[in-house]
């Protein structure tokens, strides 16, 4: 097949599988607003691509989502035109080429001929061209280079310049800047710890099975701060018995911390008030949930935790992660369930922007966009609201949240205090022996400090 202007697939070098499969992972972000971090490993299955090949990929394909808004400023400089000007497609490829060059230990020579015969079977030999071009002014000179000519000056503008030098988009950076406050001076570690490749932080099933007994069966290592986590330096965890067996969760140490939280937080009147209701009002996918009535089932007689889900198949899978538990899961909308008031614990571990796991999700930071704040700040209320009229006299709210935006935490707790009998316990004790919590009394977590997603927590207890 010639293309029009082109030349004959057989005159050129198809992409090596690697490449191919980043390639097609940038491609299926960029058309289809897939997730890099599920398309790529399907990929890998499907085409069976494993060791050394597996692992340039995924550097590769991570590390070029991650690294977008840096990239595109170099290439729009070095194209001189703006990169919405670049067709899509011959844009993924300059990225793909352009993180090489900048980012990896790849050869020159390679980076640039991979990338430009593969432009030449996606198009033809002008638009070939064009790629070489472009990638050969960029090979001129090194990333610091780039850096110190587009980035904006750190005297100038040093929450901008940070932002550009660690590829994040400048609001998120700011976001950030102003959750550290007096901290701040931190900011520039971490932006760092997003690029950085989170450990596999797995949970031990309370009853089931001890940390210190899992982390021996999967060669992991007993975790910092919850006693119930083990870290894995790699591997597919989905292959691991304990986890296949459901007596082990795939749980960020920070979700894990936040599930214990609520367990701890002190009530009036006890649980056996109300023979342990326990209820988790934003529940899918179920791995919180799972460790609050594990961690309940062993403490508090005739426990029941209610988990709350709207969305049919995040209600399923809470169901098989708390399978054999005593949980009861109830499809409605968390701001008007329709449940009776009277429980004693309630977790509402709300959506939101997801600021706190960028790590996790390569392309998440040039997706996500400031108009996203408000509407989900209106719903964090919402729910937080919806909440507290479902908790006792004497019982404690966890709100929780997976960012450290201060419209999704501090903004929303402190509205909650204003309208409703609520008290602000200081969560830090609840979240021992992790310290560098913040000057309370909420609890933030931070990737740099504690190696967790940055989690945000706040015990209320209900008047």
């Amino acid at each position: 097949m010639t293309r029009p202007g082109g030349h004959s697939r057989g005159r050129r070098r198809e992409l090596d599988p690697a490449r191919r499969a980043a390639f097609d992972v940038l491609r299926a972000v960029s058309e289809r607003d897939a997730y890099a971090n599920l398309a790529l490993p399907a990929i890998l299955r499907e085409r069976g691509i494993t060791g050394r090949d597996a692992a340039f990929a995924t550097e590769l394909a991570y590390g070029t989502c991650r690294s977008r808004g840096l990239l595109d400023a170099v290439i729009a400089r070095a194209a001189g035109r703006p990169v919405d000007r670049i067709d899509p497609v011959l844009l993924d490829l300059l990225r793909l080429g352009t993180y090489q060059l900048l980012r990896t230990r790849v050869e020159q020579h390679a980076a640039v001929s991979t990338t430009v015969e593969h432009a030449g079977i996606e198009f033809d030999t002008a638009r070939a061209g064009f790629v070489n071009g472009v990638l050969r002014t960029i090979a001129r000179r090194p990333e610091a280079d780039w850096v110190d000519e587009l980035a904006p000056p750190a005297s100038a503008d040093p929450v901008g310049h940070s932002a550009f030098v660690h590829a994040h988009p400048r609001w998120i950076a700011q976001a950030f800047s102003d959750a550290l406050g007096a901290d701040a001076g931190e900011l520039s570690a971490l932006l760092t710890s997003d690029d950085a490749r989170p450990e596999v932080h797995l949970a031990a099933r309370p009853s089931a099975i001890s940390a210190a007994e899992l982390a021996e069966q999967v060669g992991g290592t007993v975790g910092r701060y919850s006693p119930y986590a083990v870290y894995l330096s790699g591997g597919d965890p989905g292959l691991i018995g304990p986890v296949r067996d459901g007596i082990a969760l795939v749980q960020d140490e920070g979700s894990q911390l936040v599930a214990r939280a609520l367990t701890l937080a002190p009530l009036d009147g006890g649980d056996g008030a109300d023979r342990g209701r326990w209820l988790d009002l934003c529940a899918g996918p179920g791995g919180k949930t799972a460790l609050l009535a594990a961690i309940g089932q062993a403490g508090v007689e005739g426990l029941r935790v209610t988990a709350v889900e709207p969305v049919a198949h995040r209600a399923d899978l809470v169901r098989a992660n708390t399978a054999g538990l005593p949980v009861d899961v109830v499809e409605v909308d968390g701001r008007d369930s329709g449940l009776g008031p009277g429980f004693d614990r309630v977790l509402v571990d709300v959506p939101c922007t997801g600021l706190g796991a960028l790590r996790r999700r390569p392309e998440a930071r040039w997706r996500r966009q400031p108009a996203d704040v408000p509407a989900l700040g209106k719903l964090q209320r919402e729910l937080l609201g919806g909440a507290i009229r479902l908790t006792r006299p004497g019982g404690v709210v966890l709100y929780a949240t997976c960012s450290p935006h201060l419209v999704e935490t501090v903004g929303v707790v402190a509205d909650a205090v204003r309208r409703y009998p609520v008290t602000a316990i200081d969560t830090r004790p609840l979240f021992e022996p992790a310290d560098q919590l913040g000057p309370g009394p909420y609890v933030q977590l931070w990737p740099h400090r504690h190696g967790t997603d940055a989690m945000f927590a706040a015990a209320l207890q209900v008047g």
